[in-house]
């Protein structure tokens, strides 16, 4: 992922356009983590925490996890402004290199299309949960109109379930839950949410 992009990005990231797909994103994850009160989420490819932020009275902790250390500066800021007490940040690529967590949920929200190797970091998010955990998923439906070489064009359901199978994870619940006007690389576009077991 070229950082360079992301840490231009991170002090205007938060553009109306965001926060409006944040919204619908956060509204469809929320049922998801019922009865999560005593569990830790890490949300990976955080951002500016426009989404995990807005679920953190649903969870014991979250930790939102980047590798823009400039995206953390803005969710910090806002931890401290909104004095949410159980978030805290940290600056990793998993890609890189795994750093000792262990989580109850991951959160994926529309970060799985920037990383080029899907199964590598399936297989990475596998072993950072616990027995049990939960992996949520949100991102783009396969779109053939999208063609950029920093991104995949969404993604096949099928496809999808097969590499989170082949990565140790078991039942995979997927669904297509929005559609909107020109939110992917200016393209129409659907949005679906994955929830796997570990």
């Amino acid at each position: 992922m070229d950082n360079n992009v992301f840490e231009q990005m991170a002090n205007r990231y938060d553009t109306e356009e965001r926060k409006a797909l944040a919204t619908v994103i956060v509204k469809e994850i929320r049922p998801q983590l019922k009865n999560s009160q005593s569990k830790s989420l890490i949300d990976y490819g955080s951002g500016t925490g426009l989404v995990s932020l807005e679920l953190s009275d649903l969870v014991d902790s979250i930790l939102l996890v980047d590798s823009s250390k400039q995206m953390l500066d803005v969710a910090e800021a806002k931890i401290l402004h909104k004095e949410i007490l159980n978030a805290n940040v940290l600056h990793s690529d998993f890609t890189q290199q795994t750093p000792e967590l262990k989580s109850d949920i991951v959160l994926l929200s529309l970060v799985l299309l920037h990383i080029p190797d899907t199964k590598k970091i399936l297989q990475k998010l596998y072993s950072i949960l616990n027995d049990g955990g939960k992996l949520i998923i949100v991102d783009f439906d396969k779109n053939n109109s999208i063609s950029h070489p920093k991104v995949h064009n969404g993604f096949a359901h099928e496809e999808l379930k097969k590499l989170l199978s082949q990565a140790g994870f078991t039942a995979t619940e997927m669904k297509t839950f929005y559609e909107g006007k020109q939110i992917f690389i200016n393209q129409d576009a659907s949005m679906f949410i994955s929830c796997s077991t570990k």
